[in-house]
């Protein structure tokens, strides 16, 4: 998995609150996506572009166990690169596909608006504004297979283990 564009930028211990929060909860996924980062960066969602990284400090993600990971990629960000993430929060990314890697310094690398070449599989994240490449720590193999499998519920699904999503009418 390969992904290059834009980034913006967080900084540390963003909880999953300010991700999904709590009036958005009963709204379909694409409209909870449209509240990330609303009570910190209002309009913010509005101005995400399919494909944009996100960069996080330390400890991105602590707080409830919520399906914040999932409004992340709803809103079109392509993976996220945080010093530290909060393991449950990992744990979801991985169960929704979304790419997610810790990388030490990647917090001081970058500024928001220069863009990202992330090879996620090999955890390689380069500023190509700069011309500075950092590596991340890799996903372990069980957990990378789900990513690439789509994620927890399609596996399953594709396995015959839970039965298949109905489609809406």
């Amino acid at each position: 998995m390969h992904f290059k564009a834009r980034v913006w930028i967080v900084g540390d211990n963003i909880n999953t609150d300010l991700i999904l929060p709590n009036k958005a909860f009963y709204l379909t996924h694409e409209e909870q996506a449209q509240y990330v980062f609303h009570a910190n960066r209002p309009g913010w969602a509005q101005q995400v572009r399919p494909g944009d990284i996100l960069i996080g400090g330390r400890n991105f993600g602590m707080g409830s166990s919520r399906a914040a990971a999932r409004s992340l990629k709803t809103l079109g960000l392509s993976c996220l690169i945080a010093e530290s993430l909060n393991g449950l929060f990992l744990r979801n990314c991985v169960n929704f596909a979304f790419p997610a890697l810790e990388c030490p310094g990647v917090h001081a690398a970058f500024t928001e608006g220069e863009v990202a070449a992330v090879e996620f599989d090999t955890a390689q994240v380069r500023n190509v504004t700069r011309g500075t490449t950092l590596q991340g720590k890799p996903l372990p193999a069980p957990l990378m297979a789900l990513v690439h499998a789509g994620g927890v519920y399609p596996l399953l699904e594709r396995e015959g283990l839970i039965a298949p999503k109905r489609q809406q009418a």
